[in-house]
């Protein structure tokens, strides 16, 4: 068991715990450079960022920017979600027009219209489970993830009572059509690379 192990545990039995703890406990630890830190479910995950990995995003971002203002997108910014310690760093994320910040400065998951998270080796599980499950709980309206490893997509819509209930995957090369969605365009996915 490591310090940090312990004063986790200290804090679970005093009822202390708490996203900002967690992110208070991040900013003093050495995370490596280019590695992306985020909690999800009580639990730190470290991902390392790669070009596949930033070429996506990027791509993803600028296709995305046709319906939002670069002000109301996000990407690798915490965000609180719900269920038990939930403050993830979303690949990309874009906000409603009636967005405001909390007063801590922090973008609310009740505005988010759109999430992408591109797939990350060590990661994966996050992303196809506890991820997409919080991401339903907060209603946001489109998740979509991206995997490199096996060049397709996955759009997750019309979420309902925790669960998302329209699901629709293809392979890189096939449009993904976000019309029926607040984003309101088709995402071309010809030029994403694969690992």
């Amino acid at each position: 068991m490591t310090v940090l192990d312990d004063r986790i545990e200290m804090a679970e039995e005093s009822g202390e715990l708490t996203l900002d703890v967690m992110f208070e406990w991040l900013e003093k630890m050495p995370v490596p450079e280019g590695y992306k830190a985020e909690i999800v479910g009580g639990h730190i995950f470290m991902s390392p960022q790669r070009q596949t990995h930033f070429e996506i995003i990027l791509g993803i971002l600028e296709q995305v920017r046709a319906t939002y203002p670069r002000s109301r997108l996000a990407s690798d910014v915490r965000i609180d979600f719900p269920g038990h310690l939930n403050g993830f760093a979303c690949d990309v994320a874009a906000f409603a027009d009636r967005s405001v910040k909390d007063d801590k400065g922090r973008w609310r998951h009740e505005d988010v219209e759109f999430v992408a998270e591109v797939i990350s080796r060590n990661t994966a599980a996050n992303d196809y489970g506890p991820k997409k499950d919080a991401y339903a709980a907060a209603e946001v309206p489109a998740y979509l993830i991206v995997d490199p490893y096996t060049g397709e997509w996955h759009l997750h819509t019309l979420p309902k009572d925790g669960t998302y209930h329209g699901s629709v995957s293809f392979g890189f090369g096939e449009d993904v059509d976000l019309t029926g969605t607040p984003v309101g365009i088709v995402l071309k996915t010809g030029e994403f690379p694969r690992d």
